[in-house]
């Protein structure tokens, strides 16, 4: 059975040739003609260990074993994507603006790379930041086909230490089996509210499924996953990094979880957040901050000058599991972490999201468009949908044109979160339940239960481009559509 995003354009495909899905829609932006050389990225079977068993997973690195990719902002992009593995892939770059039949997204973008197949891209990089590159075939982004991707500018200081850190949510139940379980109604909405020890709770649950709870409260964690993941690893044994004591450290968290949101507590450090989904913010200084899917931060801290450890924990919104790693200054003491908060953390809000305020918004000007999208569905059958309409093939694209303004008026009708995502453009969040400001500038943003989120953008891209939660479930449900330029 094809995934709903691969229905589109399967005779075009045959056409037009595997080879020919990323060709490039510009010249190459080299000096004297020369075009630079080619990144390989390779997507690959790994094993990894989690919780002291073994786990077959995806993965996206180059030839050396570099994780992911990282470059500079005025570079071209240019990368081959060698398909290793014994199944189609695509993969999208999130957050990223290229021409619109190299965004990877199958079916829209152009057909899956076949195995033993590759596709090359060449764009322009317009910005720099924090980004990140997964998966969007199928439901292989569950099995960590996912990978950072760094675009380093003006922003990077010499003296500064970067940490990149990718959350994940893993299961060993195939994501197949979980998505069948959860379109059959077993175990939908959130483990026990106090976010406590859900092991009684789960008794008699189908695999990979949270237990029922209260239906008066919102809905989380919607799968019961076996671990969660800081660069592969889990608090029993996690990534220590060494810093430089007195030094300053740049964290760029990215959450490439399919359906879970944290909140990023730094512990005794003091973090200066400074920049959203790649772009720089007004700077808000804390300890915790939340952080949706597929969302990123970045986070400066400056390290004390004394010798010791520092977690940087990663708290499952709704509940007391945590993952993290631990920054190491000079000889510090690395002792062991609880897999378990001390409290349940809360359901991620938009409190944070008002507070925000773009460093470089959007320029003043008339819009031009509005586009109402009603985040519809429900948990029986988990049917998700925009505007009660479920993607399929048949559903036109939504009407935008090149040089024009447009809004999307948001309202989440939903007992659930969604964190939406607009592919080949940034947008800026202009407005919260009729609360007009000057927002950050992102890719993805959350629309809680009952709220209304506005954000803008610049249609300057040309194309035909997705629009989706980025719940991978919710996504792969119905609750997805696209934009196409008239």
């Amino acid at each position: 059975m094809l995934s709903r995003r691969t229905v589109i354009m399967g005779a075009v495909a045959a056409s037009v040739g595997i080879r020919r899905v990323a060709q490039a829609q510009s010249p190459p932006a080299s000096a004297g003609g020369n075009a630079a050389p080619k990144t390989i990225l390779r997507l690959q079977r790994r094993s990894i260990e989690v919780n002291g068993k073994p786990a077959s997973v995806f993965g996206i690195r180059q030839p050396d074993g570099t994780f992911g990719l990282t470059t500079e902002v005025g570079k071209p992009f240019r990368v081959r994507v060698e398909n290793g593995i014994d199944e189609p892939s695509l993969i999208h770059w999130h957050g990223l603006t290229p021409p619109w039949r190299q965004d990877g997204v199958p079916g829209i973008s152009g057909p899956p790379i076949p195995p033993g197949g590759s596709a090359d891209y060449d764009f322009p990089l317009r910005f720099g930041g924090t980004f990140w590159m997964h998966s969007h075939q199928g439901l292989q982004e569950q099995l960590l086909m996912a990978a950072p991707l760094i675009i380093r500018d003006q922003r990077d200081r010499p003296d500064q230490q970067d940490v990149v850190v990718m959350l994940a949510d893993f299961s060993f139940t195939p994501p197949d089996q979980i998505f069948a379980a959860l379109k059959k109604g077993a175990g939908m909405t959130m483990p026990a509210a106090s976010g406590g020890d859900t092991s009684t709770a789960m008794k008699g649950a189908m695999p990979g499924m949270a237990k029922a709870g209260a239906a008066a409260q919102p809905d989380l964690n919607d799968v019961k996953y076996d671990a969660f993941l800081a660069n592969d690893r889990t608090l029993a044994d996690p990534q220590t990094v060494s810093v430089e004591p007195g030094g300053r450290v740049l964290l760029r968290l990215i959450n490439s979880s399919s359906m879970s949101a944290f909140h990023i507590d730094l512990g005794r450090l003091d973090g200066e957040l400074i920049a959203v989904d790649g772009f720089e913010i007004v700077p808000i200084r804390g300890r915790r901050f939340p952080i949706a899917v597929a969302q990123r931060l970045d986070i400066r801290v400056a390290v004390p000058h004394a010798a010791a450890s520092y977690p940087v924990l990663a708290v499952l919104e709704g509940d007391r599991k945590q993952t993290g790693i631990v920054l190491v200054a000079g000889n510090g003491r690395v002792d062991r972490i609880a897999e378990l908060a001390m409290m349940p953390s809360k359901p991620l809000t938009l409190d944070l999201e008002a507070r925000l305020r773009a460093k470089r918004p959007l320029s003043v000007r008339k819009v031009d468009r509005v586009h109402t999208i009603n985040l519809t569905g429900e948990m029986r059958g988990y049917v998700w949908s925009l505007n009660n309409v479920v993607w399929n093939k048949d559903v036109p694209p939504l009407p935008i044109a090149k040089g024009e303004r447009v809004e999307l008026v948001m309202i989440n009708r939903t007992p659930m979160s969604h964190p939406m995502h607009l592919h080949g453009h940034e947008f800026q969040v202009v407005e919260i339940d009729g609360k007009r400001f000057s927002g950050a500038v992102r890719d993805t943003v959350l629309v809680p239960p009952g709220r209304r989120v506005v954000v803008a953008f610049d249609a300057n891209n040309p194309g035909w481009w997705a629009f989706h939660c980025h719940l991978l479930y919710h996504l792969d449900a119905g609750m997805f559509t696209t934009f196409r330029y008239v």
